[in-house]
């Protein structure tokens, strides 16, 4: 249970670093207009989608909650999903009441899950992880990479289905180790991509891992690519698709936002990934612009009904608000900081933080966005063991006016 005690360590990913360089936070006006500025909705809690994820044996508590749509039918409109991958970074397992963890709980640094159709049913959801020879829980994903050294483990970033890829699922992993000399107790030391043949059913004993090479350390400035992708092909049933697949990297202190693109078909060509640099899409890294900043570790990108897109985050990284910029497009440019929701409520006490927000369209209904963010506590255990159930994701719906 030592592990546990880093758990703290968490808020270093979500938060490192709150500084904010945007423009002044604008309120949602009741005028749609055709820029970037203003967007007409109302938002409520989806307490259906909190409940889902109240859960007494087995996976009690997560986070990094990412969800896959298994047909590859990524948007809003491309009609009811099948079933739905989640995926979880660090994750909880074991048997809880109301106000205690049973002995025997472990934490886990990742688990996946499948949802049956597209609405929030517990008897439609089973959960995953992998299990030790003593039975104990362990990752569904574990780093094995070229580059990996012991005491490597895994959080996930974005995932998809590639459909010009035999339907292979393909998740961004993020290497991270436990050390000494850093003020969190851990360092994300690369980036890799997880690759799972369509086939291939959970717990995925026949995963692939590549490094890529999408993982920037600029004197300490650490990078990552994966945060979220985009789907805008035709299969994917985008609304304005261009062939491209999207994906969005997070950079830096003020959490600056970087984009690069590639074609389906050569997504494991990493040679061929281009990335925007302001004007053209280029083939070095390094010269990908900031597309903007304040956003979090995790995050989304949707076309909307009026042909903008929503970047969905939380502000700062880690902070009480659920935020979104309009963008013109998925490169950008992005309007500034619109909060969408306050989540003090659901921040009990002092040790209690909010963060990773994102919006789930392949689970939305026309016209809004399931939108997800994480709580979490800086002090885990003693939080946890006054509310087993703090730690996992809360919904809100944001409808479209």
């Amino acid at each position: 249970m030592a592990i546990l005690i880093k758990r703290a360590a968490l808020i270093a990913w979500a938060s490192i670093g709150i500084i904010c360089l945007s423009p002044p936070v604008l309120k949602a006006q009741t005028s749609k207009t055709a820029d970037l500025t203003y967007i007409n909705f109302t938002v409520e809690r989806a307490p259906d989608w909190s409940d889902l994820f109240r859960r007494y044996e087995g996976w009690f508590g997560g986070d990094g909650i990412y969800t896959i749509p298994l047909n590859g039918r990524e948007h809003v409109t491309a009609g009811n999903q099948q079933q739905t991958l989640f995926i979880f970074s660090d994750s909880m397992v074991g048997q809880v009441t109301d106000s205690v963890m049973l002995p025997g709980y472990k934490m886990i640094h990742n688990s996946v899950a499948y949802l049956t159709g597209n609405k929030p049913l517990a008897s439609k959801m089973k959960f995953y992880w992998n299990l030790d020879k003593h039975k104990a829980p362990e990752p569904v994903f574990t780093p094995r990479t070229p580059k990996t050294v012991s005491g490597d483990y895994y959080w996930l970033g974005d995932g998809f289905v590639n459909t010009e890829m035999n339907n292979a699922i393909y998740i961004f992993g993020y290497r991270v180790h436990n050390v000494s000399n850093e003020a969190f107790g851990f360092r994300e030391v690369g980036n890799t991509l997880i690759k799972i043949a369509a086939n291939e059913r959970a717990p995925f004993a026949g995963y692939k891992e590549m490094d890529t090479p999408f993982y920037l350390d600029n004197n300490g400035e650490i990078g990552s690519f994966g945060a979220g992708v985009y789907i805008n092909t035709v299969k994917a049933g985008a609304p304005a698709p261009d062939g491209y697949i999207y994906v969005y990297g997070v950079k830096g202190m003020a959490k600056q936002l970087l984009v690069a693109r590639v074609k389906p078909a050569d997504f494991e060509r990493f040679a061929k990934w281009k990335f925007w640099d302001g004007r053209n899409w280029v083939a070095d890294m390094h010269k990908a612009v900031v597309l903007t900043d304040s956003v979090s570790n995790e995050l989304s990108v949707t076309a909307l009904p009026d042909g903008r897109y929503a970047l969905i985050f939380q502000e700062g990284g880690m902070g009480k608000y659920v935020a979104m910029r309009i963008g013109a497009s998925p490169a950008g440019p992005f309007g500034p900081i619109i909060r969408i929701w306050d989540c003090s409520n659901d921040l009990q006490q002092k040790t209690h933080v909010v963060y990773n927000a994102k919006a789930h369209p392949s689970l939305s209904a026309p016209g809004e966005l399931l939108i997800s963010y994480n709580i979490n506590s800086v002090e885990f255990i003693k939080d946890l063991n006054k509310d087993p159930h703090l730690y996992r994701p809360r919904f809100i719906r944001l409808r479209i006016k």
